[in-house]
């Protein structure tokens, strides 16, 4: 049942947040989309609560609460940002508001926002493993399980780690290029 939970919390957060831009921008309802928007991180809210009845119902700490933390970890780290993405795209396609910038391919601002992802991405991963870990302990069987897919999302986090950060020698390199050419 908790898989069925997670994929209707996953599906009703793509639908909540089309029906809010298309509320918001098609049917020129701002209040009325807005608040369809306000609703999406409620998704969460629900996957958190059957995994928590779920192991209070006796449920073994299992890949599906691993993964119910996982999606409530990266909403919680990127869901604001993919929010205000979205919404960028949906008022310039269906609202007639200019094209959104692109971010620089180089660059200082490059490395900031790729930094700024990262944060973003431990974020997600303390929220995460948090709640892998709180659904172990209330189980009173271990956490063990829970955290079987939290090794593979910590090498996936330094491995982000490197990338993310890399970009910032990139930015130091072109803002020294920058001085010397003034």
């Amino acid at each position: 049942m908790l898989l069925a939970v997670i994929a209707a919390c996953e599906v009703g957060f793509w639908v909540l947040l089309a029906a809010g831009l298309v509320t918001r921008y098609l049917l020129r309802l701002p209040k009325a989309g807005m608040v369809l928007l306000a609703a999406v991180p409620l998704v969460d809210v629900v996957m958190l609560v059957a995994g928590v009845i779920d192991i209070h119902r006796g449920g073994e700490p299992s890949f599906k609460h691993s993964l119910a933390a996982i999606f409530i970890g990266v909403s919680v780290g990127f869901g604001h940002q993919t929010l205000k993405w979205a919404d960028k795209w949906a008022a310039h396609y269906l609202g007639g508001a200019p094209r959104p910038v692109k971010p620089p391919k180089r660059g200082p601002e490059r490395a900031r926002r790729e930094r700024a992802g990262w944060y973003r991405h431990l974020l997600a991963y303390v929220v995460g493993v948090g709640i892998m870990i709180g659904l172990g302990l209330l189980s009173g069987r271990g956490y063990d399980a829970a955290l079987g897919p939290a090794w593979t999302w910590t090498i996936v986090l330094v491995i982000d780690a490197i990338v993310s950060f890399s970009y910032s020698f990139d930015g130091a390199e072109a803002e020294t290029r920058e001085k010397e050419s003034v």
